[in-house]
């Protein structure tokens, strides 16, 4: 199993998290599915297999995609195939899309999968749980499962009390989404669930991965992100539980630092430019050399304008508008 500190890129947190985690996430999202495996087996991430049947998924989407195997208890080999949709919008191919791969994974490997989705959009109506067509002697009608993290929103309380990762996993995605247009109000809710950490009395590796998956998705500007070190710096000295250190950090933290050794404003420029392209990488997906030369171009001062409006990306497109307008 990949460990969230040993990355060699910057995908999703969302695919890191589900490979840490992945028994307590179908426990959490997925009860009857998760009843029907033997937990005691070991499960296998079938990346390669993944790869034969994605080979045409559409470049730039916020997509975090498991095909697992695992063993039911009742003996045989299952597949599972869990797709984490990030778009913050709704998108009209998306049952077709499920099909597709499940068929792709029917049609390769001889081998039926349970399908499963986790939708993390604003839209309240948007609800996909199925492909299908009807001819006079033809039809079809493939169903999924899915989970839409908006439903969350109802039972607060509950996540408070769970100490299931995936709780803790929700709450942040639903502040980060709620307190879109008020960075404040989003440095007090990372602050409150990164304290809810210790307070439940998890294991340091759990609050050290958890950590990173909330600081990752609550994106802060850099002076409120500077405020919001310093009082967790000062709250684990308080506790006197040093468990998440410097080196730790990514994000502005990461930039400032490099910015202070260099000491001058080539060095504050470098330190904002790799700041800003790790953050939009998060945000929109991978950067063409063209668009990270068109950033690299930029000011100062205009890297420190992106850096606040980065917060409000959901897409490519909020990026190219921003270069031509800017």
């Amino acid at each position: 199993m990949t460990n969230l500190h040993d990355r060699a890129d910057f995908d999703s947190p969302w695919k890191e998290i589900l490979e840490a985690y992945f028994p307590q996430a179908m426990q959490f999202f997925f009860p009857e599915t998760a009843a029907l495996i033997d937990w005691e087996r070991p499960y296998e991430f079938l990346n390669k297999e993944f790869q034969q049947i994605a080979r045409e998924a559409e470049q730039g989407k916020r997509y975090a995609d498991q095909l697992v195997k695992v063993w039911q208890t009742a003996g045989q080999e299952l597949w599972l195939l869990v797709h984490v949709e990030i778009q913050a919008q709704k998108e009209d191919n998306f049952g077709k899309r499920m099909f597709t791969y499940n068929f792709r994974i029917f049609d390769r490997f001889d081998q039926p999968a349970i399908s499963l989705a986790i939708l993390c959009d604003t839209n309240q109506e948007w609800r996909p749980s199925n492909y299908s067509y009807n001819y006079p002697q033809t039809r079809l009608n493939f169903e999924f499962g899915s989970v839409k993290l908006l439903d969350y929103q109802d039972s607060w309380e509950e996540l408070e009390n769970s100490n299931n990762p995936f709780a803790t996993v929700v709450m942040a995605h639903l502040k980060t989404q709620e307190t879109r247009s008020s960075p404040a109000q989003r440095k007090i809710w990372k602050f409150r669930l990164i304290r809810r950490l210790y307070d439940i009395g998890l294991q340091e590796q759990d609050i050290r991965n958890l950590y990173r998956f909330i600081d990752w998705v609550m994106i802060l500007p850099q002076a409120l992100e500077n405020q919001f070190w310093d009082e967790f710096k000062q709250f684990e000295q308080e506790r006197t539980m040093r468990y998440v250190t410097t080196g730790e950090r990514i994000g502005y933290e990461r930039g400032k630092e490099e910015g202070k050794e260099e000491g001058r404003q080539e060095g504050r420029q470098e330190g904002e430019q790799a700041i800003i392209l790790k953050l939009l990488k998060r945000r929109v997906g991978e950067l063409s050399p063209e668009i990270q030369q068109r950033i690299q171009s930029l000011s100062l001062h205009q890297l420190e304008n992106l850096g606040e409006a980065l917060l409000d990306f959901t897409s490519m497109a909020d990026l190219l508008n921003w270069l031509q307008t800017n």
